[in-house]
């Protein structure tokens, strides 16, 4: 079975690094987009083969929002 969980990934000076809001302390990090995204996905994969069903479908059923605001810097 397949499911879509949200990933926020975020780049700097050292890489990438990514993490899913739905399972708490689940992340990862590459060197390259491509890599992070790979490792993102094994490391959800892992995480949710250690929950029952039932904590599988709570923490899929999160809503979680996105969205950029515009703020203003002194």
């Amino acid at each position: 079975m397949s499911h879509k969980v949200s990933v926020i990934i975020e780049k700097d000076e050292h890489g990438y690094y990514a993490f899913c809001p739905e399972l708490e302390g689940c992340h990862s990090q590459g060197d390259s987009y491509e890599e992070v995204v790979a490792n993102i996905r094994e490391a959800i994969e892992l995480y949710l083969e250690t929950l029952t069903d039932e904590e599988i479908s709570e923490s899929l059923s999160k809503e979680i929002l996105n969205t950029t605001i515009e703020v203003k810097v002194a």
